[in-house]
């Protein structure tokens, strides 16, 4: 019998996957829990129609992630922390102070999306960030971490 997956189901495959199974595994189990529904004419059409849509919305979404990727390029923050006379940091600098100081400049960037090479920074340098826009664009950032 041959199916749509609606969701990613294991040893099987993902979402909007047409496959063929037995006709009891895809009657008892995968049909009455929600996992798939069966592969009719119609049902292949509008899987189509959802794939070519879902298509269109993504290049969108990525072309204005690579928009602001290109405004962000060579951005440079400068993050004020309490230091020692030795130049180390009370506490450190994460990804939230980075996330501040990009919001400063104009980029809404969500903290989970940054990822620095050093999990804390905790002396006065100059570092760099990863920031991701969209699953295929990052941007890398530069900042320096001084003394207030």
């Amino acid at each position: 019998m041959e199916i749509i997956l609606k969701q990613d189901v294991s040893n099987l495959g993902s979402k909007d996957d047409i496959v063929v199974v037995k006709n009891g595994y895809a009657r008892n189990f995968l049909i009455p829990k929600g996992f798939a529904i069966m592969a009719t004419a119609s049902a292949k059409k509008v899987l189509a129609e959802n794939i070519k849509q879902r298509a269109h919305k993504e290049a969108k979404i990525k072309a204005e992630a690579e928009k602001i990727a290109s405004l962000m390029n060579g951005v440079k923050l400068v993050i004020g922390a309490k230091t020692s006379s030795t130049g180390k940091i009370f506490g450190s600098v994460n990804t939230i102070q980075i996330a501040e100081a990009l919001k400063e400049k104009g980029f809404e960037v969500d903290r989970k999306n940054i990822n620095m090479q050093d999990d804390h920074v905790k002396e006065v340098g100059s570092y760099k960030a990863k920031v991701k826009l969209h699953k295929e664009v990052f941007v890398e950032i530069d900042f320096d971490v001084v003394s207030e």
